[in-house]
């Protein structure tokens, strides 16, 4: 194991956090509670608008929870850290894009890893699955979101049997967004994350956390919520500068200048 599980590096207003734990990236106690700083970390500095999350390596991206540590008496029910199994699936108010690169084998708590990102990028080579009930456990996170995000009787297959599929099939259920030759992947990454971090921070905060409410609400009344301004970050945009750049900057013909407030 190396000593530091999570390598960052920041790239203008782009993180890039790279889950390094040989030989597979499987996520223990003290490598969640880890992810979890490092993305409260993201959520809370105003320079960093995007963050891309990746694995080490060509063959892994993640297997999800290490079942050595777990033999070795980490409690599956234990202390993931601030923002749950691996930093984000529970982290609130994480109103940023996050991208992941998928470089290779996503299964198990890894799948639910990257279910957490908001676009998912694989590599060819990419494959998927969630094997937990071949364990006798239960894939948690995976159940709640996967029938929301495929075919209902394809997420159950997949989450019933363990069964894998590879990019090309996951791209087709809608489970992935892009597929990229492996020594493109994170070039294709970068290319993206880039693109977003150029855009309007204050608007993909009022996106994510629309969309994040909304998955438990009725149209009408989260359309009641967003008219009444009763979204904090929907809020803060209607009275924000970069809401009169927005519409100076049409008027205007010119590219807006967003300054995230």
């Amino acid at each position: 194991m190396t000593d530091n599980p999570i390598r960052t590096e920041r790239r203008g207003h782009v993180l890039e956090v790279t889950l390094d734990r040989p030989k597979a990236n499987a996520i223990d106690l003290a490598t969640s509670r880890i992810m979890g700083e490092v993305f409260r970390d993201f959520r809370d500095d105003d320079g960093l608008r995007v963050a891309i999350i990746t694995g080490a390596g060509e063959k892994f991206f993640c297997p999800g929870w290490d079942l050595k540590a777990a033999a070795d008496g980490d409690a599956v029910d234990g202390d993931y850290g601030v923002g749950g199994f691996g930093g984000i699936q529970e982290l609130r108010d994480l109103n940023k894009p996050i991208v992941a690169a998928v470089n290779g084998i996503c299964c198990g708590g890894g799948l639910e890893l990257a279910l957490g990102a908001d676009i998912i990028l694989a590599a060819e080579h990419a494959q998927f699955a969630l094997p937990e009930i071949r364990s006798g456990t239960v894939a948690d996170a995976a159940s709640v979101k996967l029938p929301k995000r495929i075919p209902y009787h394809i997420a159950m297959e997949m989450l019933l049997t363990g069964r894998w599929i590879d990019a090309a099939e996951a791209a087709r259920w809608g489970m992935i967004n892009q597929i990229h030759a492996a020594d493109k992947l994170m070039e294709e990454a970068r290319a993206l994350a880039d693109h977003l971090a150029s855009g309007p921070p204050l608007v993909y905060a009022a996106i994510k956390e629309i969309v994040r409410d909304a998955e438990g609400r009725d149209f009408q009344s989260t359309m009641n919520k967003i008219a009444r301004r009763q979204y904090a970050s929907v809020d803060v945009l209607y009275s924000s500068e970069d809401q009169l750049e927005g519409a100076k900057a049409f008027a205007e013909k010119r590219d807006p200048v967003w300054k995230g407030r």
